[in-house]
C-alpha cells in the first residue's frame, strides 16, 4: 500500500506564497508559536522588562550584525538571566540562510529539552529570518513537511519569509523527504 509520505511533493514557491497569505493573523510583535517558543522583533528583543514578563530564558537573534539589523549581542543582556545565540543573516533573497538551519535547529532543540526554558526567536520584523529558521526547525527536528511547519506557524503569527528562504526551505524539504525515504526502506 502507497504510503502518504510518497504521495507528498514539495509545492513551488508560489504555492507556498498562497499557503502564507491565506487565513493569516493579524501582525503583532511577539507570539508565542509553539510551546515556550515565541517569535518577535527587534521591539520585543530590546524590551527587558517584556522579556521578564514573558519568562525568556533563551533568544536567538536571526539578525545579528549592523546592517538592516538588531545589534544587542549577548552584551545586551548581561543583566539578564539569558543565554544568547546569533545568527549574521541578510534578509534579502539572495543570502543563504540554509547554512545556519541545522546549527539553529539544534539550538532551539537543545533550548526546548528543558520545559523550564523560553525561547524568543527574533529579528527584525519578526517575519522572514527569524520565522524561516523555526521552520527549518519543525521540518529538521520535528519530522514535518514544509507545509505542516508553515500551516503550524501562521496559525499564530503572520510570517512572511523572502522569496530565497521560501526556496532554501523548499531544498531543505526534498532532502529531508529523501533522508526519510532511505531511513523507511521505500523503493
Amino acid at each position: 500500500a502507497s504510503s502518504a509520505v510518497e504521495e507528498y511533493v514539495t509545492p513551488g514557491g508560489y504555492e507556498l506564497e498562497k499557503i502564507l497569505n491565506r487565513g493569516s493573523v493579524a501582525y503583532t510583535h511577539v507570539n508565542e508559536v509553539w510551546d515556550n517558543v515565541y517569535i518577535g522583533d527587534e521591539e520585543t528583543a530590546r524590551d527587558k522588562y517584556k522579556l521578564k514578563a514573558l519568562g525568556i530564558t533563551h533568544i536567538l537573534n536571526a539578525a545579528e550584525g549592523t546592517w538592516n539589523s538588531v545589534d544587542t549581542g549577548a552584551g545586551y543582556y548581561s543583566d539578564m538571566d539569558i543565554v544568547y545565540y546569533g545568527v549574521v543573516a541578510e534578509d534579502t533573497t539572495t543570502f543563504d540562510l540554509s547554512q545556519y538551519f541545522h546549527s539553529a535547529a539544534s539550538f532551539i532543540d537543545k533550548t526546548l529539552s528543558n520545559p523550564q526554558n523560553k525561547l524568543l526567536v527574533h529579528c527584525v520584523m519578526g517575519r522572514s529570518r527569524s520565522a524561516t529558521l523555526f521552520l527549518a526547525y519543525l521540518m529538521i527536528c520535528r519530522n514535518m513537511t514544509v507545509v505542516d511547519a508553515i500551516e503550524t506557524v501562521k496559525k499564530r503569527r503572520r510570517i512572511i519569509p523572502n522569496w530565497g528562504f521560501l526556496k532554501q526551505l523548499r531544498e531543505l524539504d526534498m532532502q529531508l523527504q529523501e533522508k526519510r525515504l532511505e531511513q523507511t526502506g521505500q523503493p
